[in-house]
């Protein structure tokens, strides 16, 4: 069976409405990526040399990643030699496999998944730089615990930012869930606790813990954050369950920066990127993934509250790929 046979039947297993979301969502990156790929293939009927050049070209645009690109690169090659492809048209198959190696490498089952607790409270601790849609991304997850049936408590941890609280109510409100929360300036560390002992009380599924975007440098970015993390630990064991990274697509390799400063702050075990639907270089998903180690939990593709989705690399790559499976299959 080719691959684009299994990623349409793994595709399949999901409903029309997120494949759709995902489809919308990559209009731009497929429209700048695929149709350059696209291009290629029609000037070469060769694989060569040139061939991936022109190709490692595109990828690097696309913001894959310098060291993605080298990584899938090689593989290509090998994989093209060894399958003795000649016809640079059997290149657009392999590229979309290897895409989805790369993400995925043995860990396919599991590496998108929450880790929420089965029994007693999920801590989830939210983590970005002012701008990427941070408090957003809090209150659609909110808003999609709730739909699934959860208890959900919000703790407005970024008391340094002007407007942060009152923008987390905003969306406390809208998502129908409660906001534990102190005045502008207080202590974060003091309100996650008021957070944890607010949703103990409730008997809550989940916490979302908001935390502060920007500090004056590095240093008091991570003396804040293991201060928070730390009273965590102190209440709930194991916890927090998530760390999540909030990135903006848009920011393409200044996203991959920002994740790599977060990483040596806390203990980031997820992304959630927004704003895919409105950048070309929607190959930073893999370019975080593989130069970073950490997966790709939530992706935004739209402005709606039921916009951001769990992510899915069969999806991503079929929403890059899918019209080209769909012509290849009527040829």
């Amino acid at each position: 069976m080719s691959f684009f046979k299994k990623l349409k039947d793994k595709v399949s297993k999901q409903t029309d409405q997120v494949t759709d979301k995902f489809k919308d969502g990559l209009t731009k990156t497929r429209d700048s990526f695929t149709s350059k790929v696209n291009d290629l293939v029609a000037k070469y009927r060769k694989v060569d040399e040139e061939f991936f050049e022109e190709l490692e070209e595109i990828l690097i645009s696309a913001d894959v990643g310098v060291e993605t690109v080298m990584k899938l690169i090689e593989e290509l090659e090998m994989e093209v030699k060894r399958r003795n492809i000649q016809d640079t048209e059997e290149v657009k198959e392999v590229i979309s496999e290897k895409l989805v190696e790369i993400y995925y490498g043995d860990d396919e089952e599991s590496v998108e998944a929450l880790n929420l607790q089965k029994d007693g409270l999920s801590v989830i601790l939210i983590v970005g730089v002012n701008g990427v849609g941070k408090t957003t991304t809090i209150g659609k997850l909110a808003h999609q615990f709730k739909q699934d049936g959860q208890s959900v408590v919000l703790a407005a941890g970024d008391t340094f930012r002007a407007g942060a609280i009152n923008q987390l109510d905003v969306w406390g409100e809208r998502a129908g869930v409660d906001v534990i929360k102190h005045s502008e300036g207080s202590d974060p560390a003091a309100v996650i606790y008021d957070g944890i002992q607010a949703a103990k009380s409730r008997g809550a599924d989940v916490l979302l813990c908001d935390t502060a975007g920007r500090l004056q440098n590095k240093v008091n970015l991570m003396k804040e954050l293991t201060k928070v993390r730390k009273v965590i630990e102190r209440e709930i064991p194991e916890a927090p369950h998530e760390t999540l990274l909030v990135l903006d697509a848009t920011t393409g390799q200044n996203a991959l920066s920002q994740a790599k400063t977060f990483k040596e702050a806390t203990d980031v075990s997820g992304i959630v990127l927004t704003k895919l639907d409105g950048t070309a270089r929607g190959g930073i998903v893999l370019a975080i993934r593989n130069e970073m180690n950490i997966p790709v939990k939530y992706v935004g593709l739209g402005e709606q509250i039921t916009d951001l989705q769990p992510f899915n690399a069969h999806q991503f790559v079929y929403g890059l790929f899918g019209d080209l499976m769909n012509r290849t299959e009527q040829e």
